[in-house]
């Protein structure tokens, strides 16, 4: 457990098993505390890389906008900070966006990218997901004090009184429209799409993005050989706020890292 000096963010990572590195990206309001149900299970069969991202968690805000991009590329800055010359990545949420932007922006870094319940544009959340999300700033930060969200927050941050201002710039993160569908198409790593059967994003963008990475066009043939080469998960059972933690996600998360894939054409 350390902090790496990372454009200017001091940035706090965990570093739990071995062998290849994983890095973990939390969702929104969140820390690396999200994925403890499912950490013994990664950090058996891998070198589990767990990042606070910048305001979240130990990780202290600086004077910047949260952005996607910006964050993105401090994933990138830890990776070169720790020598690895690349890593696969698991983001969930907001998390997954930021997974998705360092895929895009340094895709020599990643060798496998997993994404949870993350859309590939900013409609592909149901409407009123997207209404909610409109009003996240101050009044709605007084509101979930005491929630344990905030209880973590007040725990381990380093100030904890700037949770209304992570709430401010969260809610201008989110408000901001995007859609990044054509650098999907044209990401070069094999990507697990997974999401919950009763996530905050519809199946069918599901179906959408998948398609993007080759998914969903045409039937595999009775021996697989025209599979994509990219993987679409969707977990029953459920919710958005749900799917981080449930056992069930390192079940389908490790064979997809650890299995071969048959090479793009």
């Amino acid at each position: 457990m350390s902090y790496a000096d990372v454009n200017g963010v001091w940035l706090w990572y965990e570093s739990h098993g071995s062998g290849h590195p994983l890095v973990l990206l939390h969702g929104g309001y969140g820390s690396v505390d999200m994925f403890a149900p499912i950490l013994p299970a990664l950090a058996a069969r891998r070198r589990v890389i767990a990042v606070d991202l910048q305001g979240h968690g130990r990780t202290a805000d600086v004077d910047r906008p949260l952005r996607y991009e910006s964050m993105a590329d401090d994933v990138a800055g830890l990776l070169r900070h720790l020598d690895l010359a690349e890593a696969d990545l698991l983001g969930y949420s907001l998390g997954g966006g930021v997974a998705l932007r360092t895929a895009i922006q340094h895709p020599d870094l990643v060798r496998r990218l997993v994404l949870v319940s993350t859309p590939c544009r900013r409609q592909g959340w149901y409407p009123e997901v997207l209404a909610a999300m409109a009003g996240h700033g101050e009044q709605v930060a007084e509101q979930m004090r005491g929630t344990p969200p905030h209880e973590l927050y007040a725990r381990v941050a380093p100030r904890p009184q700037d949770w209304p201002r992570l709430w401010v710039k969260t809610g201008e993160l989110l408000r901001r429209e995007y859609d990044w569908s054509a650098e999907v198409a044209a990401l070069p790593m094999p990507v697990l799409l997974v999401y919950a059967d009763a996530d905050s994003i519809p199946v069918r963008h599901a179906a959408e993005f998948f398609g993007l990475l080759g998914g969903g066009h045409r039937d595999a043939g009775w021996d697989g050989a025209d599979r994509p080469l990219s993987r679409l998960a969707v977990l029953p059972g459920l919710t958005h706020d749900e799917i981080a933690g449930s056992p069930a996600l390192p079940g389908v998360v490790l064979p997809f890292l650890t299995h071969g894939l048959r090479p793009p054409d």
